[in-house]
């Protein structure tokens, strides 16, 4: 089940001056100054922009408990684009966390996408993004033509399989 987060209630945080500290979000220049001291048993996490192209992304993403992906607008899908990117082809198995401005309104999308949490902006309530996520769980299995990151078998391939 996805988490939806009130604003400024996230355990993870980013910084701008890179430091060793748990659960810190760090952007890649900051990962690479801060790398080979980084301690192996303290969790790190990654924050990207939309404008990253994780395929040709040169970090070690298994060292990374958490990928932050950010929304610098609702309007803008990119980081959709790159969460689906991540678990599809990347086969990244780690924390998804949609960050910036998201909004309830992106539920569903986000949980299609393959993100685990959504740190909501101010203003937004979990419980009714909760609300409107359970609204789709509860409709019949996989009703979407295409595949997505919970069932990657487009609509034929389900059929056939039945």
């Amino acid at each position: 089940m996805m988490r939806f987060l009130a604003a400024g209630a996230d355990l993870w945080t980013s910084t701008d001056e890179p430091a060793i500290a748990p659960r810190l979000l760090l952007r890649p220049e900051q990962w690479q100054d801060v790398a080979a001291a980084w301690p192996q048993e303290l969790e790190v996490g990654l924050l990207l922009d939309n404008t990253v192209d994780v395929q040709r992304c040169e970090l070690p993403l298994h060292r990374f408990a958490s990928i932050a992906l950010r929304f610098p607008k609702w309007t803008d899908g990119r980081a959709y684009t790159q969460a689906r990117l991540l678990r599809h082809r990347l086969r990244w198995q780690g924390e998804l966390r949609a960050v910036g401005d998201v909004v309830v309104d992106m539920a569903l999308q986000l949980w299609r996408t393959g993100f685990d949490v959504a740190q909501l902006r101010a203003g937004q309530d979990p419980q009714v993004a909760r609300r409107a996520l359970a609204f789709f769980e509860q409709l019949p299995p996989a009703p979407f033509y295409q595949g997505d990151a919970r069932e990657p078998r487009p609509l034929f391939l389900r059929r056939q399989a039945a």
